[in-house]
C-alpha cells in the first residue's frame, strides 16, 4: 500500500524502514503533522500512519476521505485524538498498536518517582560544578510506602509489579479488576480511596470522556496533603491548573508527568531558541518538586521495534483483507 507517513523522526523512519521487509509497502515520510491545513498531503495514498498528536477531526476524516484514504493506522496505543464516529461514516478503517511493551512505559514511571524522591537530577548537576553537599537532597523510602495505581491494564499491571518489588503496599482502581493482580498482591479500591489513602498515586487509564480531567481540583482536595502523582497516561486526565494550583499550596509534594494536555504545540520539537508562549508548562517548569518529559515512557528499542513491526502488519492485514485484530470501533 501507498503509506503517507505523518509526524515523521528519524527513528520512526529507521525502524519503519528497516521492518518493512521486501518493501511491501510504499512508506512517504513527512515531518509535519496531521490536520485540517496538511490533510492535502494525502492525496494519492491508500493509508495514513499517525501518531499521538496528528488531529484527525470531522473535518480532516471528511478531506481523507475525499482523498479516498481508506485506512489511518495508528502508530501509539491511544486514538483520543481519531473521532470514530466520523471515521466509520466516511467508511475509513482505524488500527492501532495496543500493546508495544507496557513495561517501558511502567519503568519510566518509575524511574520518575525515583527522581522526583532522591532527587539525582539535582544531585548530577551539583556534582558537575564540584558541590558535594547533601543539604535538601532527603528523600523517602518507597518501601512499605502505600502507591494507588489508576488504571491496571497491561501498562498499570507492569508497574504493580515493579512496586510489589519494592515492597510497596499496592492498591488500584480499574472499572475491571485484574484477577492476576489480585493473585500478586494488589488490593483493589474504591477511587475516593486510593486518592485519601495513597503516598504515591500514577496514572495509567486512557484518555476517554469519563476519565478527562479526572484528576481535578476535588480530587486533588481528597489526596493526601504532600502526595506524589505520576502521570504517565494521556495529558488531559490531570486538569493542569488545578494541579498548579495544587502545587502553590503543596498539597501536590511532587509530581511527574510524561504527557501534558496541551502537548501537541510542544512535545517532539526543539524550542530551545522560541519563546513558549503556553503559560501552564512555563509554570510547571519552574516549580523545583515537578519533572517533566517529553512523552518519552514508550521510547525503548525494543518498544520501537514493536510498534513499527504491529503497524506494518495492521496495514498488510488490510490490504490483504484479513481479520484486524488490533481494529479501533467506535
Amino acid at each position: 500500500m501507498k503509506v503517507a507517513v505523518f509526524s515523521t523522526k528519524s527513528y520512526d523512519k529507521e525502524y519503519l524502514d528497516r521492518l518493512n521487509t521486501g518493501k511491501k509497502h510504499q512508506l512517504t515520510y513527512f515531518d509535519a503533522s496531521l490536520n485540517t491545513d496538511t490533510v492535502i498531503l494525502s492525496k494519492g495514498f491508500d493509508c495514513v500512519c499517525l501518531f499521538v498528536n496528528d488531529k484527525a477531526d470531522k473535518e480532516t476524516l471528511e478531506r481523507l476521505s475525499a482523498n479516498e484514504i481508506k485506512l489511518i493506522a495508528l502508530r501509539c496505543a491511544g486514538f483520543n485524538n481519531i473521532d470514530l464516529e466520523a471515521a466509520a461514516k466516511n467508511n475509513i478503517k482505524v488500527v492501532r498498536v495496543p500493546a508495544y511493551s507496557p513495561e517501558a512505559v511502567a519503568e519510566h514511571a518509575v524511574a520518575l518517582i525515583l527522581t522526583l524522591n532522591r532527587k539525582t537530577h539535582k544531585a548530577y548537576n551539583r556534582i558537575r560544578e564540584s558541590n558535594f553537599s547533601l543539604e535538601k537532597l532527603v528523600g523517602f523510602n518507597l518501601h512499605g510506602k502505600t502507591t494507588g495505581v489508576i488504571g491496571t491494564g497491561k501498562i498499570g499491571q507492569a508497574f504493580c509489579r515493579i512496586m510489589l518489588g519494592f515492597g510497596c503496599s499496592v492498591i488500584a482502581y480499574d472499572i475491571v479488576a485484574s484477577e492476576e493482580m489480585k493473585k500478586a498482591g494488589v488490593i483493589y479500591k474504591e477511587l475516593d480511596d486510593v486518592l485519601r489513602q495513597s503516598d504515591i498515586i500514577s496514572l495509567h487509564c486512557p484518555l476517554v470522556p469519563e476519565t478527562h480531567h479526572l484528576i481535578d481540583k476535588q480530587a486533588l482536595q481528597r489526596m493526601k496533603k504532600g502526595v506524589m502523582l505520576i502521570n504517565s497516561s494521556r495529558g488531559a486526565v490531570i486538569n493542569t491548573q488545578d494541579a498548579i494550583e495544587a502545587l502553590k499550596n503543596e498539597q501536590i509534594g511532587y509530581l511527574g508527568i510524561d504527557v501534558y494536555e496541551q502537548e501537541e504545540k510542544l512535545f517532539f520539537k526543539d524550542l530551545s531558541e522560541k519563546i513558549i508562549p503556553d503559560d501552564m508548562i512555563t509554570r510547571l517548569i519552574s516549580f523545583p518538586n515537578v519533572l517533566i518529559t517529553s512523552h518519552q515512557g514508550f521510547f525503548t528499542r525494543e518498544a520501537l521495534e514493536q510498534i513499527a513491526i504491529v503497524t506494518l502488519k495492521n496495514i498488510s492485514d488490510f490490504e490483504n483483507k484479513l481479520p484486524l485484530e488490533n481494529e479501533v470501533k467506535r
